[in-house]
């Protein structure tokens, strides 16, 4: 009793301390095209009568906003009406930022403000979404990663809820690209699938984000090398009052962010994150024990009016060891997994800098930047480090990029246009054991590439019958000298063609066809037999080629509101399929470690279709709800280019239902429900149960002839998050309570072979074969309930 006392009497104390406690918000409003200050322009709170007015110096000010998260609409004769990217008020904080306004193309008298306050670009008039600091601050489930945020829109499934691999639209994990403030980061992921982009946990720090802005088709020109999407992170500036701190500590791990001024001209933010992961598991009893750091800096320095000049850098430090104690007292799960688990070591950061130059009638970006992955794992026979490995894989890919973007937004139509090179260098060393024709071989190599590509692209948009129609067509051409297909450019031609026409003020009907094309992975490229050749340079390998089609349509009866659905279908050309295999490896890059170091020939075909719908409320009454679902199919086909086969994420049905609440004195709370069809899996093949074969992978081999054939039971889970704020006269305090999996929902996997008895003793084959051995099955079963606690001090 005197405990729960004395509970009470802390939370009344801080409930006093942070009563009516409220926020300031500075920013500038300018021209986009020249960089200019405007005056006198009109900013107002959306969904109230709240507003101020920019100065000589575009300047503005709010003071005494209620903490929350907002968005500003700015308006001013001549200029396009504008929504700010969302933005957080804190109790006593002030939160600064600067907003552009497009130059209108219609005469002054005519200009009107459509209910759409959210209008997409011109570009990509639908499948892109936009999300904003509330969702990756608060979302339940999410534990504020962005790659989990995600992971909820329409058209966006996941293989694992422990993972982050982005299937979207039915597409491969491979089939993504990422953008920090316009510079390409091929890794967003911790413990990353080197040719894929998957991993375990995000390495972006969402201190840093201002906004996301989320393509699953109808990409920009200028964003090339993706089939399934893109993501566009936009980064905060750092503070210009002071420097400001902020502590985030978690259930896997703890971070320091630090932003401030440098000055007049500058600001800079910067953060590290050190997980404490590994106890975790090891006190939970799993397998394996992973360690991730990460940092993350942007420094902006305004030169002038007219010239700006951002340099950013991320990067991250990543170990997995295993939980050997479990290889005499774990289950048999457990050891089943330390069986054939590597040990991984991987590391990776991306440096870069963007400068920017604002003309009288254009403005130019510069982009050059460095990126590098380390990847290695290796294992033990037995785990034991007195014996031989069975495998041991390095490998290193670093890429060296420079690129430049035009735009004329008002010309009579508006245009951009620019190109990019990049020099690439690959080394890889490998050494692993396989079994083909009833033999072990060893696959033992050192390779080492270096490779220029190149691209070119431009865009053209305008609008005619008063705005109702908006057309936008781009092109994209790109190679890389590694054979002659993929040295011509011609060959990787990329159109694209999207349409927009306003049936009413509320409603629209979009469209996009486009081609679209994507290098194949490094591993591939660098990849040699045991004969020591580069097997894959040749005219067999080509850049994967995606023709896609969407139509759409989006409805909003009220400003808050917005309905909306899409149709897709995605062809595939040339997609990669394993010789060995003979089937694409388009479900593979789902696992850890790498994919695509392999002999490939780019043969395959494939298809993705689906509807998506989408129900969204924003902000209405303090409450917030989403509703998606995605009816799709994705099917690829073998070597002979003629039997499909589903995928290994082809789960039919993806339905999130999401919603919060933010109630009085600060407390806000929210869930996400989420359903997922069940998975397809694969029966095995008869040579699992030969000792020799199973000795060099302790897994079976799957029967590729039946691939995808099984499919598991529809799974589903519940998760709910509780945050309440306090603040103090020169700190803010967030407690949060998140819950995962709450009512326990056990989803049921693929089955596990294992060829010990109960006893661990080797099960001998029924027909007494002493090179063959008999298999048993366990049960599968993942999900528990999974409660996090945390606290976020800023001061």
């Amino acid at each position: 009793m005197k405990k729960r006392n004395l509970v009470l009497v802390i939370f009344l104390f801080f409930s006093i301390l942070s009563f009516s406690q409220r926020g300031v918000i500075k920013g500038r409003v300018y021209n986009e095209k020249t960089n200019q200050p405007l005056e006198f322009a009109n900013i107002l709170i959306q969904g109230t009568n709240i507003g101020s007015t920019s100065d000589l110096d575009g300047n503005f000010i709010f003071a005494g906003i209620d903490p929350g998260f907002i968005r500003l609409v700015v308006s001013t004769l001549g200029f396009e009406t504008t929504v700010s990217p969302e933005i957080q008020v804190q109790g006593n904080q002030t939160t600064f930022i600067d907003i552009s306004l497009k130059e209108s193309t219609v005469a002054l008298q005519e200009v009107t403000v459509r209910q759409n306050l959210n209008v997409k670009k011109i570009e990509s008039p639908l499948s892109v979404l936009s999300i904003g600091v509330q969702e990756i601050e608060k979302s339940a489930g999410a534990n504020r990663d962005v790659s989990k945020v995600v992971q909820a829109l329409p058209g966006v499934g996941a293989t694992d809820p422990n993972r982050n691999d982005l299937i979207v639209r039915g597409g491969g994990p491979s089939e993504n690209v990422f953008y920090l403030d316009g510079i390409e980061i091929p890794v967003i992921n911790h413990f990353a699938t080197q040719g894929s982009s998957g991993g375990s946990v995000g390495v972006i720090n969402p201190d840093f984000v201002r906004e996301i802005n989320f393509y699953t088709g109808a990409f920009p020109a200028n964003r090339g090398n993706a089939l399934s999407s893109v993501m566009e992170i936009k980064q905060k500036d750092g503070s210009k009052d002071r420097i400001h701190s902020k502590l985030s500590v978690g259930a896997s791990d703890a971070a320091l962010t630090l932003d401030g001024p440098v000055g007049k001209k500058s600001t800079f933010i910067v953060s590290a994150r050190q997980s404490y992961l590994q106890f975790l598991f090891k006190a939970i009893g799993l397998p394996f024990l992973p360690t991730y750091n990460d940092f993350q800096v942007k420094y902006k320095y305004k030169i002038n009016e007219k010239n700006e000049i951002s340099f950013i850098g991320i990067g991250a430090i990543d170990d997995l060891v295993l939980n050997t104690e479990l290889q005499t007292t774990g289950t048999e799960a457990q050891k089943y997994l330390l069986s054939y688990l590597p040990v991984y070591k991987q590391w990776n950061y991306t440096v870069g800098a963007v400068y920017k130059h604002f003309a009288t009638s254009h403005y130019d970006t510069w982009v050059l930047s460095r990126n590098m992955l380390r990847n290695a794992n290796f294992k033990y026979q037995d785990n034991d480090e007195s014996k031989p490995k069975t495998q041991d894989y390095t490998s290193d890919e670093a890429e060296n990029k420079i690129r430049f973007e035009r735009t004329y937004p008002d010309l009579p139509i508006k245009l951009s246009y620019g190109a990019g090179l990049k020099y690439s260098h690959y080394t890889n060393t490998t050494f692993r054991q396989f079994f083909v024709n009833g033999s072990v071989f060893n696959l033992n190599y050192n390779t080492e590439i270096n490779l220029f590509g190149y691209q070119a692209f431009a865009q053209a948009s305008d609008e005619y019958f008063d705005d109702k129609l908006r057309l936008s067509l781009g092109v994209n051409f790109t190679g890389i000298n590694y054979n002659k297909n993929m040295s011509n450019p011609l060959n990787q031609f990329s159109p694209r063609l999207s349409a927009s026409y306003s049936i009413a003020d509320n409603l629209d009907l979009n469209g996009n066809v486009g081609r679209y094309t994507l290098q194949p992975a490094y591993t591939t490229l660098g990849f040699k037999n045991s004969s020591g050749d580069f097997v894959n340079k040749n005219e067999n390998l080509k850049y994967t080629v995606s023709n896609q089609a969407i139509l759409g349509l989006e409805f909003r009866p009220m400003e808050k509101v917005k309905l909306s659905v899409e149709g897709f279908y995605k062809q595939y050309e040339n997609y990669p399929v394993s010789v060995a295999d003979g089937l694409s490896i388009a479900s593979k890059g789902t696992n850890f470690g790498q994919v695509g170091d392999e002999e490939i020939v780019s043969v395959g075909k494939g298809r993705a279709y689906g509807l998506e719908f989408l129900t969204k409320i924003m902000e209405m009454e303090k409450l917030n709800v989403t509703a998606t679902y995605t009816f799709f199919r994705s099917e690829f086909t073998d070597s002979a280019g003629i039997n499909y086969f589903r995928s290994s994420w082809d789960t039919r049905h993806l339905l999130n239902l999401i919603a919060s609440y933010k109630f009085p004195k600060s407390w806000n709370v929210a869930i996400r429900w989420r359903f997922v069809g069940g998975a397809p899996y694969s029966p095995i093949d008869s040579i699992s149960y030969v000792r020799a074969a199973w000795n060099v992978t302790n897994q079976p081999y799957l029967d590729y002839k039946k691939f995808n054939t099984l499919s598991l039971p529809n799974s589903h889970q519940l998760d709910v998050r509780v945050d309440k704020e306090f603040y103090f006269k020169k700190w803010v305090l967030n407690l949060y309570a998140d819950v995962q999996n709450v009512y326990n929902f056990k989803t049921q996997g693929v089955p596990i072979y294992t060829n010990l008895d109960e006893n661990g003793a080797v099960i001998s084959d029924p027909d007494g074969d002493p090179a063959k051995q008999g298999l048993r099955t366990i049960d599968s079963f993942g999900g528990t309930i999974l409660p996090t606690i945390g606290l976020i001090i800023k001061i």
